[in-house]
């Protein structure tokens, strides 16, 4: 940038620059949404015109893939498991009006993906929904869909405070965040781990705890400062939700749910609305993540609490305890064995 040749506000400059990049990133979206979306009602047409003669038998389709590829060689997307896709997708989704608006907002292999490995026609829009709000990947969507995120996320016999102590539309919100189990796989730990152990695994993993948390979360610190009086506390993980527009105080214990947990949560709810909360923010909101929780106990420890808390389960990938270790044959270990006991039995023969 030639400093000279600069006659006007540099700060007004930088943010003109600024709004035209997020113009410009908007319109690459749109239009790369719009291909997508025509795209996708070409495959539902051609799966229609497969389906209205599907009397023909299965050369027909592979032929039809050989004639297209031949007409078309540089255009991918034609191959016969492919023209069987088109013609499943025309089967499934019938109405050209609600393939438009709905199913082809999202990439093809998105949605082979949800008809692959989703047979329930509510459970699959669910998805559709969330791959719209979340931009989520491929990779993503197959491994929301392995952990069971719709029945974690849309139960309704979550535990949590937020009928009598939020209004809508941010109760809704707020439950709509909630999972039950969390499944954090990402993180290995021995079984009697400590929760600080287990918290810096999350933390060192930040991308796919956000990931598993949900939409919108912004991270602000572990373990952090809060002083209160004469004292100090720590908060374990502290997040600012950008949807709900307020902080949000995760609490994480490597043991089963005990009452004087949501107390001591509530406690800290409260001091971020006091210490931190600003003009603007929404009421603080509290998540409680244990080993296992009893049901009944929780709702009985949240039940004359006045801040949005909310308890939920949560489950790791173990590793062996360390005295196990030592003891489980290596690779090499096994491979020397067999080795052995093949050269034993060449001798006796």
């Amino acid at each position: 940038m030639n400093q000279k040749n600069m006659l006007f506000d540099g700060k007004e400059y930088l943010d003109l620059v600024e709004t035209i990049k997020k113009r410009v990133r908007k319109t690459q979206y749109e239009v790369a949404r719009q291909a997508n979306a025509e795209l996708i009602m070409m495959y539902w047409s051609i799966g229609r015109l497969i389906n209205e003669h599907n009397d023909w038998g299965k050369s027909f389709v592979e032929n039809l893939s050989k004639d297209i590829q031949a007409e078309f060689p540089k255009i991918v997307g034609f191959s016969r498991r492919n023209l069987f896709n088109m013609a499943k997708f025309a089967a499934l989704y019938p109405d050209e009006k609600f393939v438009q608006p709905v199913v082809a907002q999202i990439p093809w292999t998105h949605n082979m993906i949800l008809i692959e490995k989703v047979s329930d026609e509510k459970q699959r829009l669910w998805y559709i929904d969330q791959v719209k709000k979340n931009n989520w990947s491929k990779r993503e969507l197959q491994h929301q869909i392995e952990t069971d995120v719709f029945h974690r996320q849309t139960s309704i016999e979550k535990t949590t405070n937020f009928d009598v102590t939020l209004e809508n539309p941010q109760n809704s919100l707020a439950q709509d965040l909630i999972k039950d189990p969390y499944v954090f796989d990402f993180v290995a730990v021995r079984k009697v781990a400590l929760e600080r152990v287990i918290e810096n695994e999350l933390v060192q993993n930040v991308t796919k705890f956000l990931l598993e948390l949900g939409s919108g979360f912004s991270f602000v610190g572990q373990q952090y400062p809060i002083h209160v009086g004469d004292n100090d506390f720590y908060l374990d993980l502290l997040f600012y939700h950008l949807e709900l527009r307020c902080y949000v105080v995760v609490e994480l214990k490597a043991v089963d749910f005990k009452p004087e947990f949501a107390g001591k949560l509530n406690f800290y709810v409260n001091a971020v609305d006091g210490e931190i909360r600003r003009e603007g923010d929404n009421p603080t909101i509290g998540i409680l993540l244990c080993k296992n929780k009893d049901r009944l106990m929780a709702e009985y420890a949240l039940k004359n609490i006045h801040s949005p808390i909310g308890v939920a389960e949560y489950s790791l990938t173990e590793v062996l305890p360390d005295e196990y270790v030592n003891k489980i044959p290596s690779v090499e270990d096994i491979e020397a064995r067999l080795l052995k006991d093949f050269n034993i039995a060449d001798e006796e023969e």
